[in-house]
């Protein structure tokens, strides 16, 4: 097996090398919730609102107008509807 020197592979293509982590970043982001405001994401655990069109607001700009929300529901993490609850089933 031959040794490789990775290090060639540095100055190779930086200009791709960026644009694919670009594109994976904006990939990332495609799919994610941002407040229709300030276009910032919203933090796991944080409350948003939803108006009668469905936009999301932030904390932050439903502060700043309190007649724009008219729900509010929890953000969750990608984790939510996958993990397990323990729930003891002792008799006491």
């Amino acid at each position: 097996m031959a040794d490789w020197d990775w290090d060639q592979f540095d100055d190779v293509a930086p200009e791709l090398q960026i644009a694919l982590v670009r594109r994976a970043v904006d990939r990332g982001d495609a799919g994610r919730e941002r407040c229709y405001g300030c276009r910032r994401t919203p933090l796991v655990g944080e409350r948003v609102y939803l108006d009668q069109s469905g936009s999301v607001y932030c904390e932050l700009c439903r502060a700043l107008d309190p007649e724009l929300g008219l729900r509010s529901r929890l953000v969750h993490g990608p984790e939510f509807g996958h993990t397990m609850r323990l729930t003891d089933r002792r008799v006491a």
